[in-house]
């Protein structure tokens, strides 16, 4: 009986572990989803254990982004035709919400301290800060000129960064630096021009140039280190975040180039690239699994192409059709709640269940203890 009832518990806090995943970053994020955007419906979804192509998503307005929420419940997406970024559910795709950005938005960027995600494009001389809850626009930030690149840094305390996360913006000529709040921290002059920023855990920020060339610039000192990499056509990036490596689309050469990361003061300069993942065709864009051991890359000509990082080779090939131009890896959708007031409503619940589960676990073992101590004793009286 003892036995049942333990098992009985342990089953219950497998199912709320089943039904409610655990957060975890979407940006290079878990092995399970790849969604794809600009292919020929809109948004293609590869089912990476099943190693196939889900039905798309059909979504208008030139797909060019996405980025997917840290439980893998809701995609955004930018529509540059349409200035406006959607936000879906992962599970069924029925639209939750949308928002007007002006510029033909194609860059988004998430704030998980502030809960703020980031919109812009190089159609105007702005970036507009949403609520990712609902789609409202909470702020907009003015820019002299219009903007290539956006990523955000954590550089508070703490895993989301708290208030100590920071906004990097590329306009036309620099890397301009904001706070949670919306305020000018710096401004980094780039020569040739920034354009895609990527921001690894560690000291190192890492921007393509549109004159074609990829410079790292120090976190803490924002020295900047110029041409690690040049003479190329570089897409958005993603870094491995068990190596550090950073992975770089080179669209004229159709490679990717994977670079050493860099820490503060690290002199000599290691020779760049490392390695260098063939691909035969011009590959759109890169992400990076979190666990390091796969990437997938958008390429030109209607196909995602599957990588085996330590390998350092192709192993796989879908066909998604139109033009891919971003990709993006991340958890399963979870099983219940496709809006955001369910989500909460759920969350709460799971909470609650959560701490009655802890409680049972403590309390049931001492009251089957405390049971079966006086029967033993009432036994021995009987002896």
């Amino acid at each position: 009986v003892y036995k049942r009832q333990i098992l009985s518990v342990c089953i219950g806090c497998m199912l709320l572990f089943f039904l409610f995943p655990l957060h975890s970053s979407a940006d290079g994020g878990a092995p399970n989803l790849a969604y794809v955007a600009g292919t020929s419906r809109g948004v293609s979804i590869i089912d990476i254990g099943q190693q196939n192509v889900n039905t798309p998503f059909s979504i208008d307005g030139n797909p060019r982004t996405i980025y997917l929420s840290l439980d893998g419940r809701f995609l955004y997406i930018t529509q540059p035709s349409l200035n406006r970024v959607t936000m879906i559910a992962a599970r069924t795709g029925q639209v939750v919400c949308t928002a007007n950005v002006p510029g033909q938005p194609s860059l988004l960027a998430f704030d998980p301290g502030a809960n703020v995600l980031y919109a812009a494009g190089n159609g105007a001389n702005s970036v507009t800060a949403l609520d990712p809850a609902n789609c409202n626009v909470e702020r907009t930030l003015s820019m002299d000129s219009p903007v290539y690149g956006l990523a955000v840094a954590v550089v508070g305390s703490g895993v989301s960064g708290g208030n100590g996360s920071q906004l990097w913006v590329a306009d036309s000529t620099s890397l301009i630096i904001f706070d949670h709040t919306g305020k000018q921290l710096d401004s980094i002059p780039v020569p040739g021009g920034p354009h895609y920023v990527t921001i690894p855990a560690g000291e190192m920020v890492y921007v393509t140039t549109r004159q074609g060339t990829v410079d790292a610039i120090d976190l803490n000192t924002h020295k900047l280190i110029s041409s690690l990499l040049s003479g190329g056509t570089y897409g958005p990036m993603d870094y491995d975040a068990i190596t550090g490596e950073v992975y770089v689309p080179d669209l004229k050469s159709n490679a990717v180039d994977v670079l050493i990361p860099l820490s503060s003061g690290s002199l000599p300069l290691p020779h760049e690239p490392s390695h260098v993942i063939s691909l035969g065709v011009s590959p759109q864009s890169i992400a990076i699994t979190s666990d390091g051991q796969l990437g997938f890359v958008a390429l030109e000509g209607g196909n995602v192409a599957m990588l085996d990082i330590p390998g350092k080779a192709v192993v796989n090939t879908f066909h998604v059709g139109g033009n891919p131009r971003f990709i993006i890896t991340g958890l399963y959708p979870p099983l219940i709640g496709t809006t955001p007031q369910q989500a909460s409503i759920w969350g709460t619940v799971v909470n609650i269940l959560a701490y009655a589960v802890v409680i049972a676990l403590f309390i049931v073992p001492l009251l089957l203890f405390r049971r079966y101590s006086r029967a033993g004793e009432g036994n021995k009286g009987k002896k």
